[in-house]
């Protein structure tokens, strides 16, 4: 089948972010599927104008620079999500398909989708990566009523006109079901890929350890992704207060970027931890991060102590999964339950970050642990979230909606 896939932020490997669409895209192209993807460039510079196209494995991407960053004001990333939204209709609409499929966030995506669909008289597909606008409202940070009313509307509109909906976690597949039970929702998580992690050889391992002197054979603790509101990364910087206390060779490294960058960083410069205990990188493709969790003794991930980010699919929890890492979590939920079922990772208290200190300088330098946690990780990535089993499911989902459609 022909499929338009509109993902404002998609990424391939050689960028930085998540790939979820590249390799479901790239994997619909390998089994005979047409797939034109639609997103935007936000490259930092100077503005181009009109569409460029590129192929990526297969993947013909349309690309529209359309400028975006966590930085910008709260207006400005209204506009571009809104530019986006316009851009990507006209597009869609002028491709050939027999399917449409959307991907959150933000959630204006939704719209070029259902209005190419009609169009084009074949079934729409949407992607529900965020529960939006739950998330927010429970935040506090879409607090107008009008606003709140607006992004229910868009919500409900989404899910009105989806033929499927696809979720990638429980919470957030109850999310659209409780919003719209006549929905048919399958819930896909994000997903372990096996085949890059597991490439990193022992001897790459040795270089990033021994090209680093802070690191060499001290434990090692990583926290790869975005540094935004959400992720509340400066409890990992607190911990790390009390990690060296326990444990001082233990080593901590961030890697990513966001709004919260430069506060996480003078945090860990104020708590004297910043270059001996806590190091932070910019971000990094994603092809760089198997050699970086390769070398580490324990993956992290975190969000603020708010209940619905527990209904989060993170990136960086399937990484660590795919790299046979164990995880530390401050989050409850199903990623939790996953863990204490399984005994791949830590859970940690999320109003305690002394408290998870301590715990991860018990658990760094406990070979048994680490053992038993890593092959615990390395069974629920190759039996539960392998990207290969869970494409399966995905594709399942597409080719249910043009068969429905070609039977009503």
């Amino acid at each position: 089948m022909r499929i338009v896939y509109i993902h404002q932020y998609y990424c391939n490997p050689g960028m930085t972010g998540g790939i979820r669409s590249y390799e479901q895209a790239r994997r619909l192209v390998a089994r005979g599927h047409t797939v034109d993807v639609i997103t935007t460039d936000i490259t930092p510079g100077k503005r181009a104008v009109g569409w460029r196209r590129t192929e990526d494995d297969g993947v013909t991407v349309h690309w529209y620079s359309v400028p975006y960053s966590n930085h910008m004001s709260h207006a400005r990333r209204l506009r571009a999500f809104a530019e986006f939204m316009v851009l990507a209709a006209a597009k869609a609409a002028r491709l050939r398909a027999d399917l449409v499929f959307a991907t959150s966030t933000p959630l204006t995506v939704a719209v070029p989708g259902v209005i190419a669909a009609r169009l084009r008289r074949v079934p729409f597909v949407f992607e529900v990566r965020d529960l939006w606008p739950e998330v927010p409202i429970e935040m506090g940070a879409l607090r107008n009523p009008v606003a709140r009313r607006l992004a229910c509307a868009l919500a409900n509109f989404a899910y009105r006109n989806a033929a499927e909906v696809v979720a990638l976690s429980p919470g957030m597949a109850a999310g659209v079901t409780a919003r719209r039970p006549a929905t048919r929702t399958t819930m896909i998580p994000n997903a372990a890929d096996l085949a890059m992690f597991e490439g990193v050889r022992d001897q790459d391992v040795h270089r990033f350890r021994s090209e680093h002197r802070w690191l060499g054979d001290r434990p090692l603790i990583v926290y790869t992704g975005a540094l935004g509101a959400v992720n509340g990364v400066d409890y990992l910087v607190r911990a790390a207060q009390r990690l060296r206390e326990r444990d001082p060779a233990a080593q901590v490294l961030i890697v990513g970027h966001g709004r919260e960058w430069d506060q996480t960083r003078q945090l860990a410069a104020g708590l004297g931890l910043l270059g001996n205990t806590v190091h932070m990188w910019e971000k990094v493709p994603k092809a760089d991060l198997p050699v970086i969790l390769a070398a580490s003794t324990l993956s992290s991930s975190f969000v603020r102590p708010v209940r619905a980010l527990w209904d989060n699919s993170a990136n960086k929890f399937f990484d660590a999964l795919a790299a046979s890492r164990p995880i530390a979590i401050n989050y409850g939920g199903w990623q939790a339950d996953l863990l204490q079922e399984t005994g791949a990772g830590l859970l940690l208290d999320p109003y305690d970050p002394d408290k998870a200190g301590v715990l991860l300088a018990e658990h760094v330098r406990d070979h048994d642990w680490l053992a038993r946690a890593r092959a615990a990780a390395h069974r629920l990535a190759v039996e539960r979230f392998s990207r290969d089993r869970l494409f399966d499911d995905f594709e399942a989902v597409l080719n249910r909606a043009v068969a429905r459609r070609g039977t009503a």
